[in-house]
């Protein structure tokens, strides 16, 4: 999580690690992607017919007949994609191939080392340390546990991600409510400084790489503060998973300042830790995430960007914006508004469409919503979706598009003052 500077630009060890493996392993890792989406299918099959009781087992494969028929499809997608056997609407590099052979080998990469270094993260009590700490912001702001202010630091210097994956360990350990689970995952596992400084390349935009940043800053903010306090967030309950105790509730002594709390608590929890537990624990993680989330990345995102790609249907729900970027005077209304939408599908659309642009302010806007809206299938969208986080995918679609109308108008009103 230390920030390091890697070939001019800012990063930390594990995005670094993961960035070699994906250049290194690059032949390999679609061919591996596809085993084990297989092995999902397959796995799940076996123990739907022999009810296998084994815990660990249970928690990799015993999914409904819903995420089952996901499952499939994944299968079904990686296969033809792999093997290029199919309609080109399904196997191009545009759609199942964008998925397969770019955006999965990533997520095996960051899932590897993410998922087996993050007990080095959870168990020596950083966020004991940060819970007790900022604890007394995160709360009136936020509605959140000081504690929360890992995930998006984990998210912001490397990837939205590994903020997903050290949420949805938080969750099921009893750390977080539904509640507080569900607005940090959506919320707080914003996009990492690499992936944004890809879109601002892709819009021709790098000489405004510090504005960027502080608008979606600012916009992330806002929309941080109102997200929480309204619906479907708001109507999260505050229990916790599997109906398990909170962990962690136990008040700070009057004769403790916040700091001091924080040291004795993280102490506590670093005395705790023994080698086996932490090795058992991070294989486990990589494990759960390979064989949870891969097939539902595959099979969610393909379909969305499948439709994004072939039909018009994010053009026409575009449509309705054109009048609001209209009044909020951003130069060619009607070509942004075929991008404010197709972000649910994958995040990085939005950039290809509003490439061609002729306005820098316009390109400006397009680029940094698509960083701000957060929930995008391909990816982020898909992980949530096949976490234990309490959240469904009409929750996604609603916070989606809660998130753009909320930040729309911020971006715009810091894109004039840039360009003015």
């Amino acid at each position: 999580m230390i920030p390091i500077v890697v070939d001019g630009e800012l990063t930390i060890p594990i995005a670094v690690m993961a960035s070699f493996l994906q250049t290194a392993a690059a032949d390999y890792l679609p061919l591996a992607a596809t085993i084990f989406i297989i092995i999902a299918f397959f796995g799940s099959v076996i123990v739907k017919i022999t009810g296998s009781k084994h815990p660990f087992i249970k928690s990799l494969f015993d999914v409904s007949l819903g995420w089952l028929a996901v499952r499939f499809f994944g299968s079904v997608f990686a296969v033809l994609v792999l093997l290029q056997i199919g309609p080109e609407w399904l196997i191009s590099p545009d759609t199942g191939g964008l998925l397969l052979l770019d955006l999965i080998p990533l997520l095996i990469t960051v899932f590897l080392f993410a998922g087996f270094f993050l007990p080095l993260l959870l168990n020596f009590g950083l966020l004991e340390l940060c819970g007790a700490v900022l604890n007394p912001v995160m709360r009136p702001l936020f509605t959140l546990p000081g504690r929360s202010s890992i995930d998006s630091a984990a998210s912001w210097m490397g990837d939205g991600t590994i903020g997903v994956l050290l949420t949805n360990q938080q969750y099921e350990q009893g750390y977080y409510s539904k509640r507080e689970a569900a607005v940090i995952g959506t919320t707080f596992s914003i996009v990492s400084i690499t992936f944004s400084i890809v879109i601002l390349s892709e819009m021709n935009l790098m000489q405004y790489v510090l504005p960027y940043y502080g608008t979606i800053l600012i916009a992330g903010f806002i929309a941080a503060i109102i997200m929480p306090r309204i619906p479907p967030l708001s109507r999260k309950k505050d229990t916790y998973y599997n109906s398990q105790e909170q962990r962690h509730s136990q008040p700070k002594p009057s004769h403790l300042n916040p700091f001091q709390w924080g040291i004795l608590e993280a102490s506590k929890k670093a005395a705790q830790n023994k080698a086996s537990s932490i090795i058992t624990g991070g294989i486990k993680n990589v494990l759960d995430m390979w064989i949870g989330v891969l097939p539902v990345v595959m099979a969610l995102g393909t379909t969305a960007v499948v439709v994004a790609e072939t039909t018009p249907f994010f053009e026409m729900i575009g449509l309705p914006f054109v009048p609001l970027l209209q009044m909020l005077q951003v130069p060619e209304a009607a070509e942004a508004s075929q991008t404010m939408l197709i972000g649910f599908a994958d995040m990085f659309l939005p950039a290809i469409i509003g490439s061609g642009i002729e306005s820098e302010l316009t390109r400006f806007v397009i680029a940094a919503l698509s960083v701000t809206q957060l929930i995008y299938m391909s990816e982020v969208g898909g992980l949530l979706l096949a976490s234990k986080l309490p959240v469904s995918f009409v929750d996604l679609v609603v916070i989606f598009l809660e998130r753009t109308i909320i930040t729309l108008p911020v971006i715009i009103g810091c894109a004039h003052l840039i360009f003015s």
